[in-house]
């Protein structure tokens, strides 16, 4: 197992341990919501199931076409917000 894939274990254990990784997911749910990236993702998932039709596509159909669109969306305000938040946690729980 590389370093890296370590490293980001061990914070994702911390975060689970410490309860941030909830409040985290709770800001972040919130944050989409706030800047309307979920009605966008909705109106995508619409968009393929029109051009798919209702009884042609399955949620791995959708999940496949919507899911790097969806990340893309996101908008860089809140990527930093959630990377400062993760940053702080780390320096203030560092061993």
């Amino acid at each position: 197992m590389s370093k890296e894939v370590q490293m980001r274990a061990a914070i994702n254990q911390k975060l689970i341990e410490m309860g941030e990784r909830e409040r985290l997911k709770e800001l972040l749910r919130a944050k989409l919501i706030e800047c309307g990236w979920r009605d966008q993702l909705k109106a995508l998932c619409k968009e393929v199931i029109k051009e798919k039709g209702i009884e042609n596509v399955t949620v791995e159909d959708l999940v496949a076409g919507v899911t790097p669109k969806g990340r893309a969306l996101v908008p860089d305000s809140v990527k930093k917000e959630l990377l400062q938040r993760i940053r702080a946690f780390l320096a203030q729980h560092s061993t």
